[in-house]
């Protein structure tokens, strides 16, 4: 019991970092699933937009 007491600082923090983590992960998940971008979406400047984006349709 008293490591828990000298260590009660250590692992409330760890378990909020923990609590934090996986919201983040959770949202990233949620995001992906709905199609949303994980990017800045500066697409002019990016070397990668043809591997993000993918090309418009045009209609013929």
């Amino acid at each position: 019991m008293t490591w828990i007491s000298d260590n009660l600082g250590t692992i409330i923090i760890s378990l909020i970092l923990l609590v934090v983590v996986g919201l983040v992960i959770y949202k990233m998940i949620s995001d992906k699933r709905k199609g949303k971008s994980s990017c800045g979406c500066n697409c002019a400047s990016c070397p990668s937009a043809s591997m993000c984006h993918s090309p418009k349709k045009t209609k013929e």
